[in-house]
């Protein structure tokens, strides 16, 4: 969308939206693969000239003096860096005041919001979002958009909050799938184009958080596998190692632990200034003993191991997006069950809405690839687009 129609759909809707945590109306784009594109870039993510809050008044006066090398990249494309998108307090569970743009009493997930919000929306072309639990599939699921979480150090992460040096991963979201690979490129640096095979073959992952999920995701979730099929795809049951039933216990212990390393200091220096999740959050992971980080991680590093037979013999898997339709309600950010393990594994995934319910409320499904089949993954992701039911705003 053309710059001006961004920042006349901020005009129309931000008050309500609130996805937006600073704008320069004065930027510009210049020329390359991504040019006249309007980007946000969430707010744990550097742009210079721009607050870098990291969603807490704490770093209110934290201007950024250069951009983080993704931003660079995206700039140096022809992009327009429009500003910077509410984050979860730095990074983590306690929400900002973005509502879901799809139907205002609800959370547009987290920590990334106002990212996947601004892009619902019809804000912005592009955000830049983080996931170190669930923070770009789940806002995905919940707003209706398009999010791509890349195979773990695809893109670069200078200039990013580091919570989690172990998980961290940063993604982005997109309005169309052509959009999204053309930023993939810039970011990557990885232009290749495979093929696309006429049928997938697509594993059906209920995953170990399946009893999690509502009745109206697993419908969501079966529909979509009848429409694979109709459509000619292959498609057939796919059980995880038992191993992987371990795994999402792992992966948050090995998150809190590390936040208790990297963010900790702020509890420590500021404890009236944070939210009280921040500081559950933290104090449990310092209290973690280093030999159930130990085992923690021996685990993750299992699983890892056990990809080849996870993605033997398929293309894809069809993995639920996240619990259900986006909770009511700001005051959380909601369940991600169904994103701890693909996180921790670091394969890439795919997030794209499903089905719509009568409330407005999307239900999202993700496609997961083996670990560096990015580009394969989002050429795949044609066939599946072409099944998805995509909402402009």
């Amino acid at each position: 969308m053309p710059l001006t129609g961004c920042l006349a759909r901020i005009d129309a809707r931000d008050a309500e939206v609130r996805g937006w945590a600073w704008l320069d109306r004065t930027a510009t784009g210049g020329e390359g693969p991504l040019a006249g594109l309007v980007v946000g870039a969430k707010d744990v993510i550097d742009v210079a000239g721009m607050p870098t809050t990291h969603g807490s008044p704490i770093y209110a006066g934290n201007v950024a003096t250069a951009d983080a090398e993704a931003v660079a990249r995206l700039r140096a494309a022809g992009a327009v860096v429009l500003g910077k998108t509410v984050t979860a307090e730095f990074a983590t569970y306690h929400p900002g005041p973005t509502a879901n743009p799809r139907n205002l009493a609800h959370t547009p997930g987290g920590s990334s919001s106002g990212s996947a919000a601004v892009v619902a929306d019809g804000q912005a072309d592009i955000a830049l979002g983080t996931q170190t639990a669930g923070s770009m599939i789940r806002p995905a699921s919940f707003c209706g958009t398009l999010a791509f979480k890349p195979t773990l150090g695809r893109y670069p992460l200078g200039g990013v909050l580091e919570t989690s040096p172990t998980l961290d991963t940063l993604g982005v979201f997109a309005r169309n799938l052509a959009v999204l690979s053309a930023a993939d490129a810039v970011l990557s640096g990885d232009g290749a184009q495979p093929a696309v095979p006429a049928i997938l073959t697509v594993g059906l992952c209920r995953s170990p958080a399946w009893d999690e999920a509502s009745v109206e995701m697993q419908g969501t979730f079966l529909r979509f596998a009848d429409r694979l099929r109709a459509a000619g795809h292959t498609v057939f049951d796919r059980t995880l190692p038992q191993p992987f039933d371990r795994l999402r216990a792992a992966q948050a212990l090995i998150h809190r632990r590390e936040a208790a390393a990297c963010v900790g200091h702020i509890r420590r220096d500021h404890p009236a200034e944070v939210s009280a999740e921040f500081i559950a959050m933290i104090d449990e992971g310092a209290g973690e003993s280093e030999a159930a980080y130990q085992a923690a991680l021996a685990l993750l590093r299992e699983c890892k191991a056990l990809s080849e037979e996870v993605f033997a013999g398929v293309d894809l898997l069809l993995v639920p997006g996240a619990t259900g339709a986006a909770p009511a309600g700001l005051a959380a950010t909601g369940n991600p069950a169904f994103q701890r393990i693909w996180t921790a594994i670091g394969v890439p995934c795919f997030g794209f809405p499903a089905e719509w319910q009568d409330d407005g409320l999307p239900l999202g499904l993700q496609v997961i690839a083996a670990p560096g089949g990015d580009r394969q993954l989002l050429f795949d992701a044609t066939a599946i687009v072409a099944l998805a039911t995509l909402r402009e705003n």
